[in-house]
């Protein structure tokens, strides 16, 4: 899921980029991006509430504040992008994409890193701390 995020980000980068080329018009970039906005936000929503059900509390508390920004931006109703700000508010929209970009890329390796790392042998107490091993 954190590698199909990550996939997600670079899209949206690509996507702003073809905007500041003139390459795609306002209407086409918010039509393509907006279905994909939702997805994303329930994406990682869905990888936050596996951490808290599974134990992960390290993966956990590292996602809730960039969940937890999600779920304000859906609720003020900010979360779609709009063609008649997209000019004004781009430079945000991308700065925002690539810190996403960087949690994602930040977040799958610290996940691949610890799956790896439990598999080491003498490792069953940093799974144990880490909420990794399953009784």
């Amino acid at each position: 899921m954190a590698a199909i995020l990550l996939f997600t980000m670079v899209f949206f980068i690509i996507m702003f980029s073809d905007l500041e080329c003139d390459y795609i018009n306002p209407i086409d970039l918010c039509n393509k991006l907006n279905q994909f906005v939702i997805p994303e936000n329930l994406g990682h929503m869905f990888l936050t509430v596996v951490f808290l059900l599974t134990g992960s509390w390290v993966s956990l508390l590292l996602n809730v504040p960039l969940a937890a920004y999600h779920a304000n931006k859906i609720v003020n109703n900010r979360h779609m992008y709009d063609a008649t700000e997209i000019f004004r508010t781009l430079a945000t929209h991308k700065k925002e994409c690539f810190f996403k970009l960087a949690f994602y890329l930040l977040s799958f390796f610290f996940w691949l890193f610890l799956r790896l790392l439990c598999w080491a042998p003498a490792s069953d107490l940093y799974c144990m701390i880490l909420g990794l091993l399953q009784d």
